[in-house]
């Protein structure tokens, strides 16, 4: 039987990793135009989840190591993109030898360990010269989805993960670390879904995931009852940090 209790939201995304891999939009490889990174880079992506910025990495740089900690995000990326090397791990506990990569990635992720171990951890395994990227997805306007799904949606976010993410000095935690001026680009694309699509990104959020079963299933009907027909277009800007080390 499963767990009906809440869970931490760190760890929620292994309740809904079909629905993460379904939903959450991927990269466009343009956002990899921008890093003073080569083909012939050895690269890693950490809190890589199913692979979502993953399978856009090995297709540019010569090897690509994917750390993640939840066993089920990491099956799906050791199916979905199998050239990369997977690896159960942490950011501040990181499998790799020092100054072992030319690169490291953080897509979505960055906030789950926004703090001065990872960002040592990261330091440690860069070669001098190597890149830091953060990457993020955000939506950009005008959302295709109705104002009252939207505004539930909202009502339910709560203001505490709000206060975490605007908290977290990105500059100042990674200048603390042996790292340049922070440089920064973006990149627009889209995403198209149909109606199962927006409800199932729905469910992969972590203010939805880890709360208890059966007040999630009720949060989800509430939002089916919003939801019209679709299909939706998503406009997203991708957006990419980087900083060198030095």
């Amino acid at each position: 039987m499963a767990d009906s209790g809440a869970i931490e939201p760190a760890r929620s995304f292994d309740r809904a990793v079909a629905e993460y891999e379904r939903a959450r939009p991927g990269y466009p490889a343009a956002v990899l135009d921008v890093l003073p990174l080569g083909a012939g880079a050895e690269v890693l992506d950490l809190g890589a989840g199913t692979g979502k910025l993953t399978r856009v990495l090995v297709e540019r740089y010569r090897r690509v190591i994917a750390v993640e900690p939840l066993d089920g995000m990491r099956a799906i990326l050791d199916e979905v993109v199998s050239t990369a090397e997977s690896v159960a791990g942490t950011a501040e506990a990181i499998p790799l030898p020092d100054a072992s990569v030319d690169g490291v990635f953080a897509a979505q992720a960055f906030h789950w360990f926004a703090n001065d171990e990872a960002v040592a951890e990261i330091a440690r395994v860069l070669r001098p010269g190597g890149v830091l990227a953060l990457v993020w997805n955000e939506s950009a306007d005008p959302s295709p989805l109705p104002g009252s799904y939207r505004a539930y949606l909202d009502a339910l976010h709560p203001p505490s993960l709000d206060a975490v993410l605007a908290g977290v000095a990105w500059s100042e935690l990674i200048g603390r670390g042996p790292f340049g001026v922070l440089s920064e680009a973006t990149v627009g694309h889209e995403q198209a879904q149909d109606r199962a699509g927006v409800l199932a990104f729905a469910q992969s959020v972590s203010w939805i995931a880890h709360r208890p079963d059966d007040e999630r299933a009720a949060i989800m009907r509430d939002l089916e009852a919003l939801l019209p027909a679709g299909p939706f277009v998503f406009p997203m800007i991708a957006q990419v940090n980087w900083t060198v080390r030095s």
